[in-house]
């Protein structure tokens, strides 16, 4: 079985986004002028053999770029492929608190996910953390982007030390997914994982030939096969092509199992 820890389902005016001007330069894809089919998405999963998707809101200043009740809507079209993780408005923190309850309670919502970059803030701001009380009263995972930032706008955003580092120290209960590797700082996000029981990492927006040495590396060891999930960032890349050349990271059976669909399991108290 395989699970994607990060995936979005793209809406027209997430596609046209002008930050994401940089990604498509580099994937050589178009930004969408319609709506796309739910059932393009689960086909690329179906291709590729992936069988659960965490699939993503995205809110930043400007609004919704894919709503939680588009998610949901997804969600509910396709119950056994698919859970949701919430976004909200950071700047206007108790509306955010409550939305955040409304999509776990009534959606059936398993997380939230801020970006930091698209809002400039980092982990650490004070506007996150009536989001992360209200994540560990819930029993649900925080999930977020470590590493640089691919889209254009600033980087600082992503550093696991100090940011993430901080937050588990002040959250020790608050569970945080890590997605993007946390390149260039990769030995960073590592060392913030061995410290915290809590901390995880998944590789979203890398293939399996481009994953950083250090964090296969880790992903081999006793502890470290624990601590990384798998994820796509879907429709950047596609499943197909994040899974290639799988078999070169060299992974034994229980951690490559771990990686692809047991971690998540866990992480996202997800029975499928």
């Amino acid at each position: 079985m395989i699970i994607d820890a990060w995936m979005q389902h793209p809406t027209v005016r997430f596609s046209q986004h002008d930050t994401f001007g940089s990604l498509r330069r580099w994937t050589g894809q178009e930004a969408l002028t319609e709506e796309l089919s739910i059932a393009a998405t689960v086909g690329a999963m179906d291709q590729a053999g992936v069988s659960f998707g965490l699939l993503a809101a995205w809110h930043g200043p400007e609004g919704a770029l894919i709503s939680n009740e588009e998610v949901a809507g997804w969600v509910s079209a396709h119950p056994e492929r698919f859970a949701g993780l919430a976004s909200v408005d950071l700047t206007r923190p108790m509306p955010a608190v409550r939305e955040l309850r409304r999509c776990v309670a009534q959606l059936g919502f398993r997380g939230l996910r801020v970006i930091p970059w698209l809002w400039e803030a980092p982990p650490t701001d004070r506007r996150y953390y009536p989001l992360y009380a209200t994540c560990v009263e819930l029993g649900v995972p925080f999930c977020t982007q470590v590493g640089h930032t691919g889209p254009l706008r600033p980087s600082e955003t992503g550093r696991p030390i100090p940011y993430i580092d901080q937050v588990a120290i002040d959250f020790p209960e608050l569970v945080i997914v890590g997605g993007h590797t946390g390149y260039p700082w990769t030995e960073e996000m590592i060392a913030v994982v061995r410290k915290h029981a809590n901390v995880y990492i998944d590789t979203s927006a890398y293939t399996s030939k481009r994953l950083p040495r250090e964090l296969v590396e880790y992903m081999k060891t006793g502890s470290g096969r624990h601590k990384v999930l798998f994820g796509t960032n879907y429709p950047m890349i596609l499943h197909e092509h994040a899974l290639a050349d799988l078999d070169s990271l060299g992974l034994e059976t229980q951690a490559r199992d771990l990686y692809l669909s047991g971690n998540a399991k866990r992480v996202f108290k997800l029975d499928v």
